[in-house]
C-alpha cells in the first residue's frame, strides 16, 4: 500500500487512467463488434453509416494509447473490406 503523500496520488492517477482507457476502450470494441453484426446480418447501409463513428472510436483508443497504430489500422481495413465484399 503507498505510504507517502505522492504514491498516493500515484495511485490514485493511475486509477483515473486506467477508468477512462477501459472506456474508450470498451467504446471501441462495441462499435467494431456493431459493425460486425450489421455485416454478418448483411445490412450494408447501416454498417456504411457506422462506420465513421466506429473509425473515431479507434483512432481515440489509439491517441490514448490503447491500441498500437498498425492495429488499429488493420481493424478499419479489415471492417471497410468486409463491407466492400458484400456491395459487389
Amino acid at each position: 500500500m503507498a505510504v507517502t503523500k505522492t504514491a498516493k496520488r500515484a495511485l490514485r492517477q493511475a486509477e483515473n487512467k486506467r477508468d477512462g482507457n477501459n472506456i474508450a476502450n470498451k467504446a471501441m470494441k462495441l462499435q467494431v463488434k456493431e459493425i460486425r453484426n450489421l455485416i454478418i446480418e448483411k445490412e450494408i447501409q447501416r454498417a456504411k453509416s457506422k462506420l465513421s463513428t466506429t473509425f473515431q472510436a479507434i483512432d481515440k483508443a489509439v491517441k490514448r494509447g490503447i491500441v498500437k497504430k498498425g492495429n488499429a489500422n488493420r481493424k478499419k481495413s479489415r471492417l471497410y473490406k468486409a463491407i466492400s465484399k458484400l456491395e459487389k
